[in-house]
């Protein structure tokens, strides 16, 4: 239903652990089911507000601009500096540089290999790379380090189905959460429980 040139959602990044994440409906799988793949906010997707097409890099303010000068000098004089590299990733998350960002979320991980979010950013940006493939299998690392890690969960369902035409691995990797958090729910509030209910229906209960 879906073509694979076509984003099944928007990505919602995570600004701070102050700020909650973003996200966009776009057009779902079947009747009722509009849900996207988002950005890692350290917690169970419970909901959010409407967000905006992501700028474009060639977009970049004055601010941005400099906070990229400011800390490609950093990870260039101190390549230890975890924490550089993951700002530096989600800067680049930010403006859609997309093989950018994977390189500096992999260094941090190079560093650090434990952090499911920075995983699950990872991910996300493997997905909108255009590899979904490896953004299952990054999604699936950040579980291994964090079973009750939710967003990589709830990420790893989206890409089966939109991406990878695999309902019933989405299907399962959905069960998977629920097990995880019987009250588990995608960005607007709506139960996982529902959405697999509705998948299943799809395919006429069976």
């Amino acid at each position: 239903m879906m073509n694979g040139d076509k984003e099944a959602g928007q990505f919602v990044k995570k600004e701070t652990m102050l700020i909650f994440c973003l996200f966009c409906l776009v057009i779902g799988f079947l009747s009722g089911i509009v849900f996207s793949v988002y950005k890692s906010p350290g917690q169970a997707p419970t909901g959010g507000t409407p967000a905006v097409q992501p700028q474009q890099s060639q977009g970049i303010s004055p601010d941005t601009a400099k906070q990229f000068i400011e800390l490609e000098r950093e990870v260039a004089a101190n390549p230890q500096n975890i924490d550089a590299w993951i700002q530096l990733g989600h800067l680049y998350f930010d403006t859609n540089q997309f093989k950018k960002a994977i390189n500096a979320y992999n260094k941090s991980l190079e560093l650090n290999p434990n952090d499911p979010d920075v995983l699950t950013d990872l991910g996300v940006m493997y997905r909108r790379d255009g590899n979904p493939a490896q953004a299952v299998a990054t999604f699936d690392r950040a579980i291994a380090v964090n079973p009750q890690h939710e967003t990589s969960r709830f990420n790893k369902a989206i890409v089966l189905l939109y991406d990878m035409n695999d309902k019933e691995g989405a299907i399962k990797a959905w069960e998977e959460l629920i097990k995880a958090n019987p009250m588990a729910a995608a960005p607007n509030g709506k139960p996982v429980s529902e959405i697999v209910e509705e998948l299943k229906q799809g395919d006429g209960g069976n």
